[in-house]
């Protein structure tokens, strides 16, 4: 059973209306401060794509106009598998696993897919284990996980860690796993990301790209445990003492692939 404690008082249903309109104009003001974050988001500018990108699926070899399969927009889980791992990354899993049926994107001229380093046989046997249907494709081979700063090797593009270059890292927050300079034995990380396109005819551009918690809207249910009286089960949360943290948060140590639970 999970540890519990210094729960929420208990109240009247009066008390308990009064108490959750409050935090309703809380929660009016969050999401009106939403809806002008994503208007920013709308108005940024966009990058034209000219480097012919490859990929491999379960058809053979695509380009990135493909992906978006005949539809005007395009969003790209960037799912951590490295040529040389066995299995995907956990967390990347977890977000994997909440990709449900397509179709509410589709009938709004948009597509999704996923896109990892490892060769397309890897993949596929992976997604087949997991009973997973979004479409998944391999950018072995391609620069595209390096330019749009999903695979991190100065060797191969300039390093640009959630958004901070190299030079950043090492006089400002440092890498949020050591704290310090990027280093040359870091060449080669894997970071998970979201990046969304736009086909204007032929054309692809590029027009957003999110790492970190920007991606926690789609990890481990957070949307719907956020509602709740224990939440995450996170160390961090407040109220502290709550529930026990279960160490499942994004790289977690109890995180797992979906199907070790």
């Amino acid at each position: 059973m999970t540890t519990m404690d210094n729960l929420p008082e208990v109240v009247s249903a009066d008390e308990w209306l009064a108490a959750r309109r409050e935090l309703l104009t809380k929660e009016k003001a969050v999401t009106k401060a939403r809806d002008e974050v994503n208007a920013e988001r709308r108005r940024l500018p966009m990058v034209r794509i000219t480097k012919p990108y490859k990929f491999e699926g379960p058809d053979g070899p695509v380009g990135l106009l493909d992906l978006f399969d005949g539809r005007d927009q395009l969003v790209v889980h960037h799912f951590m598998f490295a040529p040389e791992w066995d299995e995907a990354c956990s967390s990347c899993s977890s977000a994997a696993d909440e990709i449900g049926n397509l179709r509410q994107l589709y009938v709004r001229n948009t597509s999704l897919v996923a896109v990892s380093r490892a060769p397309h046989e890897k993949l596929a046997a992976f997604k087949q284990r997991l009973g997973w249907t979004f479409p998944w494709y391999s950018s072995f081979g391609s620069d595209f996980n390096y330019d749009f700063h999903a695979t991190l090797d100065d060797r191969v593009a300039p390093v640009l860690l959630h958004f901070r270059t190299q030079e950043e890292l090492a006089t400002q927050k440092g890498t949020p796993w050591s704290g310090g300079p990027w280093t040359a034995e870091m060449n080669g990380d894997e970071l998970p990301g979201i990046s969304t396109f736009l086909r204007v005819d032929d054309e692809v551009f590029h027009t957003y790209s999110t790492f970190g918690r920007g991606l926690e809207d789609f990890h481990n249910c957070d949307r719907y445990l956020d509602l709740t009286v224990l939440g995450r089960q996170e160390a961090w949360e407040e109220p502290k003492g709550r529930a026990e943290p279960l160490g499942l948060h994004v790289g977690g140590p109890a995180m797992r692939v979906p199907d070790q639970y």
